[in-house]
């Protein structure tokens, strides 16, 4: 049984919609003012919201904008019932995030038809944030246990060799055991180190302090430090005649340390990613206060389904592919973007080509002459 929150400070209105809601069988509860009606909204969560615009103190408008800015309640289907049918005070209500406007005096039918509308409506958001949760769920179980299993089951079972053996084995046997153990301790580092990476930055995103803070760090780029970076992970892979760089320079809006993670994510997905043999471009030019900084490969590439789904522990074709890596890389460099007022966006035809170009906010050099002119003009 659906809950619907009704209020109203009319006492002959309020009533009549209760009659009409308690016919149809929903749960009804009831608030004679906006401030009433607030922390009912919040207490009690209900599936709609039917509200009243003109209240005495506290108006229909400063309960839904109360309303939209608490995480518990921001979602729910909010219908406003007016004596106004000006252009304007829809628009406002509207720009505020109300779902829908009915004008008293209003019908039955009318009332019942907004209302069935809109909890059809959220019973597919609710549906669809399911089924997201599901292929998260998914996503997890068949990502996390084997990333973590793999390198503790060889340093688990190598360690436990070195102990009841060490008397029998050679130098060398210990030795290789012991490269072997490194090797899995740092895979799992490694990992570890992104999944706090992510955890800190989903932190960040809600503290606009933070953002405001971070926002205002710049770096000149590139660095011979960076193109180094690049090579030398082209190098480890043995791709080093693969990778092709073109960077032109500018002044980007962000750290050191983040635009070369953001790099690092972006050169291991296309390493991982693509065959052997087939080129890995970087290129990066300065467009329009916007630095563009591309990454393409000839790998077997995303489908549309695929890239719209990009998030944190999503790794496609998993049971097809076997292959190292939790899905964060393509998130952290997403989200690291999005922090520093950029964005990241895929195109790709599977089996073809991909390209993943990251947009930062930046200054040429002309631009800062003209800044330090203007400057020192003053």
């Amino acid at each position: 049984m659906n809950k619907i929150l009704v209020i109203e400070d009319d006492i002959n209105v309020r009533q009549n919609l209760v009659d009409l809601l308690y016919a149809e069988n929903f749960n009804v509860i009831t608030a004679e003012n906006g401030y009433f009606g607030l922390q009912l909204a919040q207490t009690e969560i209900p599936d709609l919201i039917i509200c009243d615009v003109m209240m005495p103190e506290f108006d229909g408008y400063e309960v839904l904008k109360e309303v939209r800015q608490n995480p518990k309640t921001a979602i729910i289907p909010f219908i406003f019932l007016t004596a106004k049918s000006e252009k304007t005070d829809f628009r406002k209500g509207m720009d505020l995030g109300a779902d829908d406007y009915i004008v008293k005096p209003f019908s039955r039918v009318e009332l019942l038809a907004a209302i069935t509308c809109r909890l059809e409506k959220q019973t597919v958001i609710y549906q669809q944030t399911q089924e997201k949760l599901d292929k998260l769920r998914t996503s997890i179980t068949l990502s996390l246990p084997h990333e973590l299993r793999t390198p503790l089951n060889g340093i688990l079972g190598f360690s436990q060799i070195l102990m009841e053996e060490s008397e029998l084995l050679d130098a060398e046997s210990i030795k290789e055991m012991a490269e072997f153990i490194h090797q899995s301790s740092q895979r799992l580092f490694h990992l570890i180190q992104k999944f706090l990476l992510y955890a800190e930055l989903e932190i960040i995103a809600t503290d606009p302090q933070r953002v405001s803070e971070i926002q205002k760090q710049s770096v000149e780029f590139p660095t011979l430090e960076l193109i180094n970076l690049m090579q030398e992970r082209a190098k480890n892979a043995g791709r080093e005649d693969d990778i092709q760089i073109d960077l032109s320079p500018c002044q980007v809006h962000i750290s050191s340390t983040k635009i070369t993670r953001i790099i690092e994510e972006l050169l291991d997905n296309a390493l991982k990613f693509s065959p052997s043999g087939t080129p890995i471009k970087i290129t990066a030019k300065p467009i329009n206060h916007t630095l563009s900084l591309s990454f393409s490969d000839q790998g077997r590439g995303m489908s549309r389904e695929q890239i719209a789904e990009l998030g944190a522990y999503r790794q496609f074709e998993r049971k097809l592919h076997e292959q190292q890596g939790s899905g964060l890389g393509l998130i952290i460099a997403k989200k690291l973007a999005e922090l520093h007022g950029g964005n990241l966006r895929i195109d790709s035809k599977p089996q073809e080509k991909t390209i993943v170009t990251v947009t930062l906010p930046c200054s040429t050099q002309e631009t800062l002459l003209i800044t330090q002119n203007s400057a020192l003009s003053t």
